[in-house]
């Protein structure tokens, strides 16, 4: 569990318990330096999640060694496409049991930025009778912790899926393929955002292997010749 600027620190205290509920202890907080005990007094019973958390400096500190994440967004992204909530569990029970899960969870106010999407694999949305309000953090983790745990049904899917490399491995040959298409001129200044946040989307999908990234780079070694 990955929550990014939270500002609530109650809200902080009610995740570390829908975890506790759930079956879940990994806790990593972004861009936050402490907690304090307004967190462990809502933290009924799940202190030691609290006690355990993983303070980190920035999205590639708390993302490196995860192979696969999803991110809840709140709304439909342009260059993102979005699974809904259901078909986001069934995606993680097709990989491999050993798969390093990652759940991404954005601050309260503003949910996740684009370019802290650009950390994701996939993005998927907890549905809602209206746009607004949306749901509270601490609330949108219980949802989606609940079903990942309760949805015995999914828990039987085939696995479909290759264990992938780490999100920082995936993170360098996208880099690697970005700077290629940059220096062809595919990228340019006019595109750059839009072109960059479609190429994450397709190869953050892709669930990058060892294998997938071998092919990639011969591919995309060409390119610079």
């Amino acid at each position: 569990m990955i929550l990014v600027r939270p500002e609530k620190r109650e809200n902080i205290g009610l995740v570390a318990r829908n975890m506790k509920n759930t079956g879940f202890e990994n806790l990593r907080l972004v861009n936050v330096k402490r907690i304090d005990q307004k967190s462990y007094v809502i933290a009924v019973h799940a202190q030691e999640i609290l006690d355990n958390i993983r303070f980190c400096k920035d999205m590639t500190d708390a993302t490196r060694d995860i192979d696969v994440i999803f991110a809840a967004t709140s709304r439909k992204r342009k260059n993102f496409l979005a699974l809904s909530l259901r078909d986001a569990v069934q995606k993680i029970f097709s990989f491999p049991p050993q798969t390093k899960v990652g759940l991404l969870f954005g601050n309260e106010r503003t949910g996740l930025t684009s370019e802290e999407l650009l950390n994701s694999n996939y993005r998927f949305i907890i549905p809602q009778v209206s746009k607004q309000p949306s749901y509270n953090l601490a609330s949108a983790v219980l949802l989606t912790l609940f079903h990942i745990y309760a949805s015995d049904d999914l828990k039987n899917v085939e696995i479909t899926q290759e264990k992938p490399l780490s999100r920082k491995e995936q993170e360098e040959c996208i880099r690697i393929i970005l700077d290629k298409l940059e220096k062809k001129g595919f990228i340019h200044k006019t595109n750059k955002f839009h072109v960059t946040e479609m190429i994450y989307d397709l190869f953050g999908r892709l669930s990058m292997t060892a294998k997938d990234r071998k092919l990639l780079l011969a591919i995309f070694s060409k390119i610079g010749h």
